[in-house]
C-alpha cells in the first residue's frame, strides 16, 4: 500500500474541507483516520483501503460506527487514489477491486484497449465501468480454469461460463452483453481473434420480472404528502416529488437541471437527456411551476450555482442523481406506502406510473415514448405489463372450457 501521496498531500486534504465549512468534528475524525493508516499501514500489512475496513470489521459490532468508518475511508481513498475531493453530499464509498488486477497481462490489455477506445467515443463512465467489470470476471473465470491467452480460448471455456452442468444458465443475458460489448470493441485490435471468441457465445433468452406499480390509493397518499402544508417534507423535496410524478423525468435529468431549464414566459422545461444526449421539451404545469417557485423564492440557498436543485446542507453543491433515491426514499415514508421489504422503491416508479397511466388512456405510443425521452420505441414494452386496462381486453373467455364443480368454491 503505497501512501507515500497520502503522506505529502493529505493537508491540502483538510485545508480544503475547512474552507467549504465541513463541520470541525468530521474534520477531526478524518484527520484522525489519515494518521492511523500512515502509522499502522506498515505494521499491518494493509494493501488497500478494503484492507483498512476489513480490520474494523473484524472487530466492531456497531453498524453505526462501522458505516462511518466505511465513509470516512472511502473519502481519503477518492482523495488518495484518484485525486477527488468530497462533493459534501455523497458518501464516496470503498472502491471494490474487482478482478482486473488478478487478469494476465493480455487479458488486461483487453480491458485497457476497451476503456479507452469507448471514452474516446464518448460512452458514459458508469457503463464503460460495468462493462469492463464483467468483462474482467469473465475473463478471469477463464484464466482459473488455464485458459490464459486469447488463442487458448474454446467455445467449451465460453459455454462453461455462462452454462452450468446441469445445462441452466448460470448468468444473465445483461452480463453475456456487457461482455460482448468490450470484446466488439476490441475487434480494430484483432479482428480475427475476437471475432472467432464472439462466435462461442451462447444464445440466452432475456427476461423480465413483473415490475411492482403504484395503485391508485398509493398515488393519492403520494399526492397527499406533497401538497400537505404540515408535511416534514421540504420545499425541494417537494418540488423534485411534483416534477418526477408529473413528467416522469430520470432522475439524472432532474439533477441536471439548471435554472435555464425553467422557460417561465413560455411554460416550457427543457433539457438534454443525460442517457440519450438528445434535447426533450416539456410542458410546464401550474401545478409543477408553483412547487418549484415556492423552492426558488423561500428556501434555495442563496449561491452562485446555475443548478436547480441545491444541497440542503453546507458545502452547498447541486445534487446528484444518486442523492435523489434518499429523496424518493423520504417521500415514499412520509406518504407511508411501500414500506415492507421488498417493495419497489425510487423515483423510476414514478416514470412507471406516468407510462402506463397514459397508456391506459389511450394515448398513442410515439407520443408516450417521445414524453418520457426513449431514444428506441421498444423501450416503451415493460411498461406494458401494468397496462391493465388494455390487458384485460385481451382476456379469452373459459365458457367454451368445462370446469370441475368446487374449483372456485373457496374464490
Amino acid at each position: 500500500m503505497n501512501l507515500e501521496n497520502l503522506r505529502q498531500r493529505y493537508p491540502e486534504l483538510i485545508t480544503w474541507m475547512e474552507n467549504e465549512g465541513y463541520y470541525n468534528n468530521y474534520i477531526y475524525h478524518v484527520k484522525r483516520e489519515i494518521r492511523r493508516i500512515l502509522a499502522r499501514a506498515d505494521k499491518e500489512g494493509w494493501k488497500s483501503y478494503s484492507d483498512v475496513y476489513q480490520e474494523y470489521a473484524n472487530r466492531l459490532t456497531s453498524p453505526y460506527t462501522l458505516r462511518n468508518k466505511r465513509t470516512f475511508l472511502g473519502l481519503i481513498e477518492h482523495f488518495d487514489v484518484f485525486g477527488q475531493y468530497p462533493d459534501g453530499r455523497r458518501r464516496q464509498k470503498i472502491v471494490k477491486r474487482g478482478k482486473y488486477h488478478l487478469l494476465t497481462d493480455e487479458y488486461k490489455a483487453v480491458i485497457d484497449y476497451y476503456c479507452a477506445a469507448e471514452e474516446r467515443r464518448g460512452k458514459k463512465s458508469t457503463t464503460i465501468y460495468g462493462e469492463s467489470h464483467n468483462a474482467a470476471t469473465f475473463l478471469y473465470a477463464l484464466q482459473e480454469k488455464s485458459y490464459e491467452t486469447l488463442q487458448s480460448i474454446t467455445e467449451e471455456a465460453v459455454l462453461s461460463a455462462f452454462i452450468g452442468e446441469d445445462g441452466r444458465p448460470r448468468r444473465s443475458c445483461s452480463y453475456k452483453k456487457n461482455v460482448m460489448a468490450v470484446l466488439k470493441a476490441c475487434l480494430p485490435k484483432d479482428t480475427e481473434t475476437f471475432e472467432r471468441i464472439l462466435s462461442f457465445f451462447p444464445m440466452l433468452r432475456e427476461t423480465r420480472k413483473n415490475i411492482q406499480y403504484l395503485q391508485p390509493d398509493e398515488i393519492a397518499a403520494l399526492k397527499q404528502a406533497l401538497t400537505d402544508v404540515n408535511s416534514p417534507l421540504s420545499l425541494r423535496d417537494k418540488a423534485i416529488g411534483i416534477l418526477v410524478l408529473s413528467t416522469g423525468l430520470r432522475c439524472c435529468d432532474v439533477a441536471s437541471m439548471t435554472l435555464a431549464s425553467i422557460d417561465w414566459e413560455n411554460d416550457l422545461i427543457t433539457i438534454s437527456q443525460q442517457k440519450t444526449k438528445e434535447p426533450l421539451g416539456l410542458l410546464l404545469s401550474a401545478t409543477v411551476g408553483n412547487a418549484v417557485y415556492d423552492y426558488l423564492v423561500y428556501e434555495r440557498p442563496k449561491i452562485e450555482s446555475e443548478y436547480l436543485f441545491i444541497s440542503e446542507r453546507r458545502p452547498y453543491r447541486r445534487l446528484e442523481s444518486w442523492s435523489l433515491g434518499n429523496i424518493a426514499d423520504k417521500l415514499l415514508k412520509t406518504a407511508n406506502i411501500r414500506q415492507s421489504d421488498g417493495d419497489r422503491r425510487g423515483f423510476h416508479i414514478f416514470r412507471h406510473r406516468l407510462a402506463t397511466a397514459l397508456l391506459g388512456n389511450g394515448v398513442a405510443r410515439p407520443v408516450i415514448s417521445q414524453i418520457l425521452g426513449h431514444a428506441d420505441p421498444d423501450s416503451l414494452e415493460p411498461y406494458l405489463s401494468a397496462d391493465i386496462t388494455h390487458l384485460k381486453e385481451c382476456a379469452l373467455s373459459i365458457e367454451q372450457f368445462p370446469v370441475d364443480k368446487g374449483v372456485f368454491a373457496n374464490a
